[in-house]
Formats: structure tokens, sequence, C-alpha cells
């Protein structure tokens, strides 16, 4: 606690990782319900690109990461809508493309070539003040649109040919969902960096989905365990001298295992307690 009072950066790290997991818990219980895990995986991987060229043409990284993860989800919805047979191979193109175009850039970028570590680990003890309010507006715009449309993510989710049968335009609120998790990625790449985000995404909402089967109190549950992890591995990542990214999913992938076995051990308990 002391350490918190005592520097500022750890206050803005233990900031940033609330205001992600915020995003985390929302959009990672929608992806781990649809099972969309490598979709997210190739949006995420393919930021590289854009954060690479906006560095290249002076612009900000975050701008570009999140013109490219925008530009990936409509893609990769596309590709899922009208190549279904395809689209795993066409995905996983994409994630190879957007990673190969972002390191070149970076490498052609002097001065730039040595950061490449922290955009795919993240660095969130060096997360600035300007970068705190842009995730904040991706935290308030995230939420407002999963608000405003949640009967509609919740049929499409579930059940889209019902939600055809009963008029909702299936492809766009589709399109728009990728575009969310597009937001949410573009948060996350601050706290663990591209290679890492998938498991902050899903994790959190893996967890909450072994105990909770209503939606709204899964995305609840994920958004505190998530900030139960990055404040968690902010604070032993500091006090370890351990990069922050790593720490933070290592934490949220030994909870993982622990929950998955502890609950496969009270599934089986109760069906034994029911046939006696």
């Amino acid at each position: 606690m002391s350490a918190i009072l005592e520097y500022s950066f750890l206050q803005s790290a233990l900031l940033a990782g609330l205001l992600a997991s915020i995003g985390c818990g929302i959009m990672g219980s929608y992806v781990v319900v649809k099972r969309i895990g490598y979709m997210a995986g190739g949006i995420s991987h393919s930021v590289l690109g854009g954060m690479g060229a906006a560095l290249f043409f002076g612009f900000s990284p975050m701008k570009g990461a999140l013109v490219a993860a925008l530009a990936a989800a409509l893609l990769i919805g596309w590709i899922k809508l009208r190549w279904r047979a395809q689209e795993d191979t066409l995905i996983g193109a994409m994630w190879a493309m957007g990673m190969s175009i972002g390191v070149l850039f970076i490498s052609r970028t002097p001065g730039y070539a040595t950061d490449l570590v922290s955009y795919l680990f993240g660095n969130i003890l060096l997360v600035s003040a300007a970068q705190i309010r842009e995730m904040a507006a991706l935290d308030l715009l995230v939420t407002g649109m999963v608000l405003a449309f949640y009967r509609q993510f919740l049929a499409v989710s579930f059940d889209e040919e019902f939600a055809r049968l009963r008029g909702v335009p299936v492809n766009f609120f589709y399109l728009l969902f990728l575009c969310l998790v597009a937001l949410t990625v573009v948060l996350l790449v601050q706290v663990v960096g591209l290679v890492l985000v998938i498991a902050l995404l899903t994790l959190p909402a893996a967890i909450a989905g072994h105990y909770i089967h209503t939606l709204g109190r899964m995305m609840i549950a994920a958004s505190v365990l998530g900030m139960l992890f990055t404040t968690t591995g902010t604070m032993a990542s500091y006090y370890l001298d351990l990069p922050t990214g790593a720490i933070i999913i290592l934490i949220a992938g030994s909870a993982y295992l622990l929950s998955a076995i502890l609950s496969q051990w009270w599934l089986q308990g109760k069906a034994r307690r029911s046939l006696s």
C-alpha cells in the first residue's frame, strides 16, 4: 500500500488494469459464450500492423491500433459471413499478415525497433494519463453500446436463426459485436500486449462461466475477476521485478486451471449425490 501511495506510475497502472477489466469482462463473456476466441485472436494480432504503420508515419500507436482493429473486425466478420468453409485459413492468414506488416513498419522506423517487445507483451507500468483517458472513453463506448443493444447481442450470441425469424438484422449486429471486441482488444493491449490479449479477454469470463449461467451476472463476475488479476499481477510484478503482462496472465491461467478442476469435482459430486 505504501508503494501505491508513493508512486504515481503504480496508481496509473492499477487504474489502467481496472479500466481494461470492465471491457474485458463484458466482451470476453460474449466471446466465450459464442466460442469465437480464434476470431478475437485474429483481430488482436492484426493490430500490430496498424501500430507499426502509425509509428512509421508519426501518429500515435494507439490510434493506429484502433483503426487496424476495426478494419480487421469488419474484414473477419465479412469472411465469416461469406466464406464459412475457409474462414479458419483466411483468419489465420490475416493473423500472420498483420503481425508481419507491423514488424516491417517498426523495423523501418528509426528509434522504435527496440520497442517491439513492449507492444507484443504490454507495458502497463508506463501507461500515460492520455492513455488512461483513451481507455476510459473506449470503456464508456463499449459499455454504452452493450447496454443499448443487450437483447440483440444476446439473441445473436445464442440463436442466430431465431433472431432472424424475429426480424433482428443479424449481420449488422454481428459486425457491430466484432467491432466492440476490437475496441476491447485495443483496451487490453496497454495491459498485456498483443500476444497475451486473447488470454485476458477469455480467461476471467471462462472462470465465471464455470459457476454462473446468466450472461449479465457472468459479465459482472468476469469484470471483478479481471480487476483482481490485473491488480494482483501488477503489484506482484513490481515487487518481483518481472514483466507485468506475463505475471497477470500466469495468475489468470492458474486460476482458470484451478477453477476447472474444482468445478469438475463439484459436478461429479453433485451427480453422485443425485444417484444416491
